[in-house]
C-alpha cells in the first residue's frame, strides 16, 4: 500500500537561546537537521517538507542542496525533500506550518515535528504513521509529544486561520476536536518530550546519546 503520509520538519525559529540555527548543530559528523532526515528515512515516509524562516540563509549556506530543494524535490537518503521558506517568520511557528501545508497535496496526512525535538525510534514512529484518525498523538508517561499526525480533514482548515491572531495555534485547534477523532499512542521513547533549546539541553542530549 502506498504511504499517504508526508513529514513536516519545522526549523523556522530564531534559536535565540541556542545562538545558532538548531538544525546546524553538529551531531556525529553531520548537521542535526540531516540526522533528523536520517531518522525519518528509516520509516516508510518518502516525502519530507522542511519549513525554514529566520535563519534560512544559514541553512542554505551550510547545506548546498537546500537551495535546489526550494525549486523541486531533491533525493536524499531515499527521501524526496522540499525546502520552503516562510517570508514572515515574525508571525510565529504556526505561519511556518501554514507555508508548508500550502504546498502539500490534498488528501495527504502530515506528521509534524519541530527541529528541536529528536525524532523517535523507527518502530514507534511507524506505529504513529500506521494509525488512522484525524489526529494521532504519541504519549510518554501521560504526556503528549511529537511528531503529531494530522489527517487532511483536520489540517486543510488550518490554512484559513490568521497567523496574526495569537489564539490560532495548533495545540488550541487540537483541543477543539472531539476525543473520538484523536488517537493517543503510548511510546517508550522519552525524546518525544524533549525541547533542545539551550546549549545545556544539547550537551545533555549528546551525553545521553552516547550511552
Amino acid at each position: 500500500m502506498k504511504n499517504n503520509t508526508v513529514f513536516v520538519l519545522l526549523a523556522g525559529g530564531k534559536s535565540q537561546r541556542m545562538g545558532i540555527a538548531k538544525g546546524l548543530l553538529e551531531y556525529q559528523n553531520t548537521y542535526w537537521i540531516l540526522e533528523q532526515l536520517n531518522r525519518i528515512s528509516t520509516s516508510t515516509i518518502t516525502e519530507v517538507y522542511i519549513g525554514l524562516g529566520y535563519r534560512y540563509e544559514e541553512y542554505l549556506n551550510k547545506i548546498a542542496w537546500f537551495t535546489e530543494a526550494q525549486l523541486h524535490f531533491v533525493s536524499y537518503k531515499n527521501l524526496n525533500v522540499r525546502v520552503l521558506i516562510n517570508q514572515n517568520p515574525e508571525l510565529g511557528s504556526f505561519s511556518t506550518l501554514q507555508t508548508v501545508l500550502r504546498q502539500i497535496s490534498k488528501n495527504k496526512s502530515v506528521l509534524i515535528n519541530p527541529i528541536d525535538i529528536p525524532i523517535l525510534n523507527t518502530t514507534e514512529l511507524q506505529n504513529i504513521i500506521a494509525e488512522q484518525n484525524q489526529i494521532v498523538l504519541p504519549n510518554f508517561e501521560g504526556k503528549n509529544g511529537h511528531p503529531i499526525k494530522l489527517d487532511f480533514e483536520f489540517w486543510e482548515p488550518l490554512l484559513l486561520l490568521n497567523p496574526i491572531d495569537e489564539n490560532n495555534r495548533l495545540d488550541l485547534e487540537i483541543k477543539k476536536i472531539i476525543p473520538s477523532k484523536i488517537t493517543t499512542i503510548t511510546v517508550t521513547d522519552s525524546c518525544i518530550l524533549k525541547n533542545l533549546n539551550t546549549h545545556n539541553d544539547w550537551a545533555t542530549y549528546l551525553a545521553q546519546s552516547r550511552h
